[in-house]
């Protein structure tokens, strides 16, 4: 590759990449949806809803997980409309509350979980393949198909969103075709009434309440992207309507599918594992591990889209990160550490540190936006510093207190004291009502007359997404 080929090639990557910059959208409802529907048809989710069964009855496991998805769902489509409404990414819409430079904290926390997420799918991926390779040929190394199914990720997630946007509803329509084909197993070899006969098992130590925070947590952990896949949408209307029903079918189907999988596993005299996908590819054979992978390939791109998007924001330069050197970055790290597949085994600790971090984060940004600036931001956000959203040399400390307070909340509740409700939904309200009072008092966005208006049409950053 020449010189001038070599940087025409770069230029495109960068150009497709979307960026911190807004961007205007094309896509229509249905579009959306599909993206949204691929985005959570994952194996992590699967594997979420091995974690209930038996600790809860089927039947409790099912309403628990309808209930948990539409609440986030909620939380995840106001976020996404904010997205369509402005252009901008999750992580650049947090400047407008967290200030120019305080939103560098939730940019960092999503970095972190986003890497935490790919390094689990591509571990569970590699597991499957190497389940598949080991059933052929006897040969196993379940770390290094772990670091190939990342690089293969890596590769994928450099065309930004623009490649996310063409593989996502393909890869959406096989693994449903997979998922379906499940369900007809499952049900065909044992009737409804014996799953529903199952016996909860109280020594599983799952809970009701537990159930339901560890659903509105992974809510909250697709919400960390709902802007930056949902701001691809032409209209308000299809970019609500398409991540609210696509995240919300993806969800309750994957979930429902792992804990109807484990069930099945019970009924035919297996041992429950939970979050182990050997257990039920065992089950199901072949069709379900090439579901897995095929579910990682699409999830993970946009994770590693995601953490790209997020650097690129976080820090304080002048200009920001260039997307093309920075996910190469990112890529290295992510390879090197889905090899270490004994993180697998704090997954449940994992989705903790999301809700602490991230509940928090998504009550100040709804409050700061829909309540307090009323639905629109100035084109100051895109600025690196001074404006409207500089606060106190950049940093919005009744934020960033808000958000401290809104995690502590949510640890205190999840190891330290039990409550009935559980913890996401006490944390949401905390950080939101601290936010919401401490803004009201300090004048927050008082007399600000900021007009509704996408940010790509501001002068000099107009973009369009493919």
């Amino acid at each position: 590759m020449t010189d001038t080929n070599r940087r025409r090639f770069i230029d495109r990557i960068e150009e497709g990449s979307g960026g911190f910059g807004p961007i205007r959208g094309h896509r229509g409802t249905g579009r959306v949806l599909l993206i949204w529907l691929a985005a959570n048809l994952v194996v992590t989710t699967l594997l979420t809803g091995t974690l209930f069964v038996p600790g809860v009855s089927l039947g409790e496991a099912i309403a628990w997980i309808v209930v948990g998805t539409l609440l986030g769902a909620i939380v995840l489509t106001l976020i996404g409309v904010m997205g369509v409404r402005t252009g901008l990414p999750t992580m650049s819409l947090t400047r407008g509350s967290f200030g120019l430079r305080g939103s560098i904290v939730p940019a960092i926390s999503n970095f972190i979980v986003l890497m935490g997420w790919s390094w689990v799918q591509a571990m569970l991926a590699g597991i499957s393949i190497d389940w598949l390779v080991a059933q052929a040929t006897g040969y196993s190394n379940p770390a290094m198909w772990a670091a190939i199914c990342q690089a293969i990720v890596v590769a994928l997630a450099i065309f930004g969103h623009e490649g996310i946007a063409r593989i996502e509803p393909y890869f959406a329509l096989v693994i449903l075709a997979i998922m379906a084909y499940i369900f007809v197993v499952a049900l065909t070899t044992y009737a409804p009434a014996e799953f529903a006969a199952i016996e909860p098992d109280p020594e599983a130590g799952m809970t009701s309440s537990l159930v339901f925070d560890i659903v509105f947590a992974t809510a909250i952990s697709w919400t960390v992207l709902s802007a930056d896949l949902t701001r691809v949408a032409r209209s308000q209307r299809a970019g609500g309507v398409g991540a609210f029903v696509g995240y919300t079918l993806s969800t309750v189907l994957t979930m429902t599918l792992g804990a109807v999988a484990i069930a099945f596993v019970l009924l035919a005299g297996g041992e429950a594992i939970a979050f182990d996908p050997v257990t039920i590819i065992e089950a199901f054979g072949a069709p379900l591990a090439i579901a897995i992978f095929l579910s990682v390939m699409a999830t993970n791109t946009m994770v590693m889209y995601g953490m790209t998007l997020s650097l690129t924001n976080a820090l304080p330069t002048r200009k920001p990160l260039r997307f093309l050197p920075t996910a190469l970055a990112v890529g290295a790290i992510a390879i090197i550490g889905s090899t270490f597949l004994g993180l697998l085994e704090q997954f449940t600790t994992f989705l903790s540190t999301i809700g602490a971090l991230f509940i928090p984060v998504f009550a100040i940004m709804i409050v700061d936006y829909y309540l307090i600036r009323r639905r629109a931001y100035s084109p100051d956000i895109l600025e690196r510093s001074g404006g409207r959203y500089w606060f106190t040399g950049g940093v919005h400390w009744a934020a960033i207190v808000s958000w401290a307070i809104g995690a502590l909340t949510y640890l205190a509740l999840a190891f330290w004291w039990s409550s009935p409700v559980g913890a996401a939904l006490p944390t949401f309200a905390v950080a939101f009502v601290l936010y919401w009072v401490w803004a009201r008092a300090t004048k927050v966005g008082s007399g600000e007359k900021v007009e509704s208006r996408h940010l790509a049409e501001v002068d000099g950053v107009e973009a369009d997404a493919a």
